[in-house]
């Protein structure tokens, strides 16, 4: 699992290249899937739980294909950040 956030210029734009050609290029290096949250004290802000595993999301953020995506996506702070991963806990 990969945790990421990033601010967006327009959710409808990021939403559109999210939800197609950032798709299809995360399925490429192996994502199952994701689920979006907007941030409650930031309207722009997205955060993303991806079911996918570092070596993965390592691959696509190195894929020379990405850059323009995140451009067309309207990020306006940069490319996604993912969270550092520290501990697990059951229940």
């Amino acid at each position: 699992m990969v945790l990421a956030t990033a601010k967006v210029a327009d959710f409808d734009q990021f939403w559109n290249v999210f939800s197609t050609q950032g798709a299809e290029k995360r399925g490429q290096h192996g994502s199952k899937g994701a689920n979006v949250f907007r941030d409650p004290n930031d309207p722009d802000r997205v955060w993303v739980v991806f079911d996918w595993d570092d070596a993965g999301w390592q691959s696509f953020t190195s894929d020379p294909d990405v850059p323009a995506i995140f451009q067309q996506a309207g990020f306006t702070e940069g490319p996604p950040k993912a969270a550092e991963f520290i501990r697990e806990h059951h229940a």
